[in-house]
C-alpha cells in the first residue's frame, strides 16, 4: 500500500530528475513493481514502450530480491542505469552514459538523501 501523497512523490522525482542535465528518467517504484510515480526528462527520448517500462520496473522489483542488475532493455552503451533501495521503494534512474564516475557518485548521494522518507 501506498502511504505517500502523489504531490509528495511527484516533489521527489522532479528533485531527483533536476540534479543534473544529463539526467534522463527516474521512478520511483514499489516492492510489487508498480511505478508510483515517474518522469522521463523533456526533449529525451524514451528507448522503451510504456509497456516496456512496466514490465521493466516489475522486473526491477523481482531483481531488487536478488540484488542484480537488469540489463536487457536498456543496455549499458546507451544510458546509465542506477538502483537504489529506499526501505519500502525501489528508486530507478537512468543518465546519460558520458558523466564521470564521481558525477555518479554524486548524484547517488544526492539521490539518497532525497529519497530517504521512503
Amino acid at each position: 500500500m501506498n502511504n505517500y501523497t502523489e504531490p509528495k512523490l511527484l516533489k521527489i522525482v522532479e528533485e531527483i530528475l533536476n540534479l543534473d542535465p544529463a539526467m534522463r528518467f527516474v521512478a520511483i517504484i514499489d516492492l510489487k513493481g508498480n511505478i508510483l510515480e515517474a518522469i522521463m526528462k523533456e526533449k529525451k527520448t524514451s528507448l522503451e514502450t510504456q509497456k516496456q517500462q512496466e514490465k521493466f520496473c516489475k522486473d526491477s522489483a523481482k531483481t531488487r530480491s536478488m540484488r542484480e542488475y537488469y540489463d536487457e532493455s536498456l543496455g549499458k552503451t546507451h544510458v546509465t542505469q542506477i538502483y537504489l533501495y529506499p526501505q519500502k521503494s525501489t528508486i530507478f534512474v537512468t543518465m546519460e552514459p558520458e558523466l564521470s564516475i564521481d558525477k555518479k557518485m554524486s548524484i547517488i548521494t544526492k539521490i539518497k538523501k532525497i529519497s530517504s522518507s521512503l
